[in-house]
């Protein structure tokens, strides 16, 4: 069979019509397992730093490098592609990403040195960014409140899932550099047929050009609330970047141990409870969410320090767990206390300041703590970083504690956080709120 032949076989056109369309339940079960295995597929190479460090010689700055490009990828395609699925519809759109995901993984797989790493992950995070955004939407689409819950939650189980797994993979199983990718090759594959199959959900409409566009603006009502939230959203995206870069060569080095599962642990450890917290947290007052993510992040981090000089990793594990409850209430938190401020027609601008903010705090403190790794190890960098955070974490939790301080709305059906997706708004949409995915996606 021809390789051209292939993509005609996959057109609903040459299927029966009762197997032409999946039903709604299924379609929205397949858009969440993408979101979870393009998060899986971006925390994956974490654990494989270290491989890649011994095999080609490179330093903690090349680690946090490579992470960074990622992080600044992914901000690219949100602010690009955060609203083309609205114009050319939500299936293309993931086609297309997921075909450039597929290929990454092979380029990931047949990687020979650091270049090949960096434009691995260039191309991971633009497909990344663009799948989210129109997956984000599609959620929301398909159904407003389990929709956006979904796109809270998927991306940061995806990122946890990813850590773990392919730290286990790594260690347990052969051919560590391709397998991991392989697997992930083939699920992305499945995927792209399951989207084929899928039904669309947007009507198409003219402006896909204009829509590649990005716009920046903070409405009057949303200026000094965003001012009072940037210092935490900078903390937490901070501390998700050093950890999915750095995070694993910390824990083996306190522990003692090369085992790319210990490694792969940290990075769990802080997805996993960010995802409880999304849900014990998506119906409280965004001012409680707010005090509760800024003081477990300092609390977190302050365990993290403690663990470092006393060299005590089981502590070190319990400031991941409680500073993923700060990253997670933390970044929902922002987003609910900023966002309703807005009118729907501001919200695209307003949510492309705060995904700037967002991913800029992600890759660029993570190449200063490789920077400070090279220059004094990788414990001074983690102190050194970890003082940082605290000092942007406390800056939050005070300006909620300022009388004056400006309130949002009342709580909307809003969850947080992750990877986003900037959308202009469905006239339905305005009753949502906003749902924010990962590394992952905003819907407004």
């Amino acid at each position: 069979m021809s390789m051209i032949a292939l993509p005609a076989l996959l057109r609903p056109t040459a299927l029966p019509a009762r197997h032409r369309r999946l039903s709604a339940g299924a379609a929205f079960a397949l858009q969440v397992s993408i979101v979870v295995f393009l998060l899986a597929g971006s925390s994956a190479p974490t654990p494989l730093y270290a491989v890649y460090q011994a095999a080609w010689g490179f330093s903690p700055i090349t680690v946090t490098f490579v992470f960074g490009v990622y992080a600044l990828a992914v901000l690219t395609s949100l602010l690009t592609f955060g609203s083309l699925s609205d114009h050319v519809g939500r299936r293309p759109v993931l086609l297309a990403a997921l075909a450039l995901q597929a290929a990454t993984m092979l380029l990931f797989a047949a990687a020979g040195g650091v270049r090949d790493l960096v434009l691995a992950r260039v191309l991971q995070g633009l497909a990344t960014g663009a799948a989210v955004s129109a997956l984000s939407a599609g959620l929301l689409d398909l159904h407003r409140v389990r929709g956006a819950l979904a796109s809270a939650v998927a991306p940061m189980a995806g990122t946890a899932i990813g850590a773990l797994g392919s730290s286990l993979l790594v260690q347990y199983l052969p051919a560590p550099t391709h397998l991991v990718y392989l697997v992930l090759l083939v699920v992305f594959v499945l995927q792209a047929i399951g989207v084929v199959l899928m039904p669309e959900t947007a009507v198409r409409k003219p402006g896909a050009l204009a829509s590649l566009k990005p716009s920046f603006a903070v409405p009057v009502a949303a200026r000094q609330p965003l001012l009072l939230a940037i210092p935490a959203l900078i903390a937490v995206w901070a501390l998700g970047g050093f950890y999915l870069s750095l995070g694993p060569a910390l824990v083996r080095q306190l522990a003692g141990s090369s085992s790319p599962v210990v490694g792969g642990l940290a990075p769990f450890a802080i997805a996993a409870s960010g995802v409880v917290a999304v849900l014990l947290m998506q119906t409280s007052p965004p001012r409680r969410t707010m005090l509760v993510g800024s003081g477990a992040l300092l609390v977190g981090v302050a365990l993290t320090l403690l663990a470092i000089s006393r060299a005590a990793t089981a502590v070190l594990f319990v400031g991941a767990v409680v500073a993923g409850v700060g990253f997670g209430a933390g970044f929902q938190g922002a987003l609910r206390t900023v966002v309703p401020l807005a009118a729907p027609h501001e919200r695209a601008g307003l949510l492309s300041t705060v995904f700037v903010v967002s991913y800029l705090a992600l890759g660029v403190p993570a190449v200063s703590a490789g920077v400070l790794a090279v220059h004094g190890g990788v414990l001074t960098a983690g102190r050194e970083y970890g003082l940082a955070v605290m000092v942007l974490a406390a800056l939050a939790l005070l300006g909620q504690l300022l009388p004056g301080r400006p309130r949002a709305s009342a709580p909307r059906a809003i969850a947080a956080p992750a990877p986003r997706a900037i959308r202009t708004p469905a006239p339905h949409a305005s009753t949502v709120g906003c749902a924010s995915t990962g590394p992952l996606a905003e819907s407004c």
